[in-house]
């Protein structure tokens, strides 16, 4: 939205510091879990600052998943460029990124997930469907590459994968190594999938 003339000297820099600094105390402590006032505090901003850049908490907290999910689709597409153009070591990639951001201690599984089920409705549920596309998107990119009948299909199969080790590796903690469990059932349908030279497990 746009800030009233003179009251800051560069209101995109003044937004997104409001945004990373914003975006871990929200996703430790969920959207819910902080009041304005709280997280005005913690973020060093007037309410006032606040307000004119977002219009509210929910602008606020619209803002910091959109960023959340940007910077989560470039560190996963940044992993599967550097492994190469072999499209199981990029898979295998995408996986390893997800096993070390699940040992993390301050690991609280995907925020945009997150968001969508504390607000089943817009627009958090349309910024984690949004989410997930980006992922599809790289996925497919993927399943193409490995020569697969059918990318679509075989990314969404692995979208699935992908989505579901985040959320075991959340919730259910008795399930360990819940990302490498996965990897080995992508790399599986891959090679299902795509030609043999190039769907080959990459270790």
């Amino acid at each position: 939205m746009p800030v009233p003339k003179g009251s800051t000297l560069d209101p995109e820099r003044t937004r997104a510091a409001i945004v990373a600094a914003a975006m871990p105390i929200l996703y430790e402590r969920g959207l819910d879990g902080v009041g304005v006032a709280e997280l005005c505090a913690a973020v060093g901003v007037s309410k006032e600052t606040l307000y004119r850049h977002f219009g509210s908490k929910e602008g606020l907290i619209e803002a910091v998943l959109e960023a959340r999910s940007e910077r989560v689709t470039r560190w996963l597409r940044t992993a599967a460029e550097a492994a190469g153009d072999d499209p199981a070591a990029q898979l295998a990639a995408v996986f390893d990124a997800l096993a070390g951001w699940h040992a993390e201690p301050d690991f609280r599984g995907c925020a945009l997930l997150n968001a969508a089920a504390q607000h089943h409705g817009a627009p958090e549920l349309d910024l984690a469907g949004r989410h997930l596309e980006r992922r599809l998107a790289l996925l497919t990119e993927i399943a193409a590459r490995a020569g697969a009948a059918d990318p679509g299909a075989l990314a969404r199969q692995l979208l699935i994968l992908v989505t579901g080790c985040t959320v075991v590796a959340d919730q259910h903690p008795t399930t360990p190594d819940a990302a490498r469990l996965a990897r080995q059932a992508a790399l599986t349908l891959l090679e299902a999938a795509g030609s043999p030279r190039q769907s080959r497990d990459p270790r």
